[in-house]
């Protein structure tokens, strides 16, 4: 069930990333100038928005395994209309509708875990969650890079459908509702409202959504600057691009299977403040390397790659764990809690990468400095953290 859970989770990075090496191609095929792809990243950012929040109290209501069935083929549907388009706004709102369906695959799992497990178990099981998810943003463009060297960008679109398809046979075969019937809440819409509302006022939910927020915010800043910073700065080779990659989502991954390991020896709150001092400490020298000159064309790889390898590691210890503390006093809502959770992290990932694009650069500067800010997140929702009750 975990690696079904993964599969399914890993539908919102692989769909954004992987058809990112063909926005020059999409620009020429439908003949609307330069940077035009990037309205359809905004109608799949708004998609996933809007379908977060909306999946969130469907799963709640009836139960997990229907609104991941009803998602994934509304999220196929889409992608096959995306193959199918021939001009750019058809192309736009099928991404809109395949990013509405896609959206379950990133809300309900989460919440699949809840149902099933709480405190160091749930964290293990978020970790290897991680596991899949570290490495589908890193591969996807390399993916996309390959089809489009042996086929037309619309087969982006039809892996994307076949993978829809193959999702939802899974999840028809293989995975149990794990919601009881007794416990789904009914509620009407104005409830609804309310009900998220009661989520955010929760300082436990919000502190611990924050500081995975900021994580995300500080991957699509590494996501958003690295091919600037090791290709056109440090004058990387596409396949030394490629290998720089491989060795950091290595890290990441090894250190969330590093975590569902000795979580139940040491906790979820002393390796999860780990993390965070291990991505503050990996920030701060990047940011002195970036200042100084020290890193940069000329400069010894380390100079740079030791500290992003570092950081990477920290995230293993970091999402995981404030993610299980976000979701574990919601068990009976924990669909919306899980919507409101991705959409934060999502939010404020888009925020970092719309900040590279603004702030693009020769130098390494911008991306040490929005680093950094996603660091100092962290670090002030960990402090709200642990003004809580212990109990929280």
């Amino acid at each position: 069930m975990i690696l079904l859970l993964g599969a399914l989770s890993a539908v919102g990075p692989l769909s954004t990333d992987m058809y990112l090496p063909a926005f020059p191609t999409l620009d020429a095929a439908f003949g609307s100038g330069a940077g035009s792809a990037q309205i359809t990243l905004a109608a799949w950012f708004a998609g996933l928005a809007v379908g977060q929040f909306t999946q969130g109290p469907f799963s709640d209501r009836l139960g997990r395994r229907l609104p991941l069935l009803v998602g994934m083929s509304i999220y196929t549907v889409g992608s096959a209309g995306c193959a199918l388009s021939h001009d750019l706004w058809s192309f736009t709102a099928w991404r809109f509708v395949a990013a509405l369906g896609g959206s379950s695959g990133m809300v309900i799992p989460r919440a699949v875990v809840r149902d099933v497990a709480t405190g160091p178990q749930g964290a293990r099981i978020m970790s290897q969650l991680m596991l899949v998810l570290g490495v589908v943003p890193i591969l996807a463009p390399t993916l996309g890079g390959l089809v489009l060297s042996v086929a037309s960008w619309r087969w982006i679109f039809w892996i994307a459908t076949v993978y829809g398809v193959i999702s939802i046979t899974a999840v028809g075969a293989c995975l149990p509702d794990t919601l009881p019937v007794e416990q789904r809440l009914r509620l009407p819409a104005i409830e609804v409202l309310q009900r998220y509302v009661t989520i955010v006022r929760d300082r436990s939910f919000l502190s611990n959504s924050c500081i995975c927020g900021f994580a995300t915010f500080t991957i699509f800043a590494y996501l958003s600057g690295a091919p600037v910073a090791f290709e056109r700065i440090l004058h990387f080779s596409p396949a030394g691009f490629g290998v720089m990659f491989g060795i950091n989502a290595a890290c990441y991954i090894l250190c969330t299977q590093i975590n569902a390991h000795i979580v139940h020896r040491v906790g979820v709150g002393p390796l999860l403040d780990f993390g965070i001092w291990l991505l503050s400490a990996a920030a701060i020298v990047f940011l002195a390397l970036a200042l100084t000159g020290i890193a940069g064309a000329g400069r010894p790889v380390a100079f740079v790659s030791v500290p992003i390898a570092i950081l990477m590691a920290s995230m293993g210890f970091i999402s995981p764990n404030a993610g299980m503390f976000a979701l574990a006093s919601h068990a009976r809502h924990a669909g919306s809690a899980s919507a409101l959770l991705g959409t934060l992290q999502f939010s404020l990932g888009s925020v970092s990468g719309i900040a590279m694009g603004l702030l693009a650069a020769n130098s390494l500067l911008p991306m040490a400095a929005v680093i950094c800010c996603g660091a100092i997140g962290i670090n002030f929702a960990n402090a709200s953290r642990k003004r809580l009750p212990v109990s929280s």
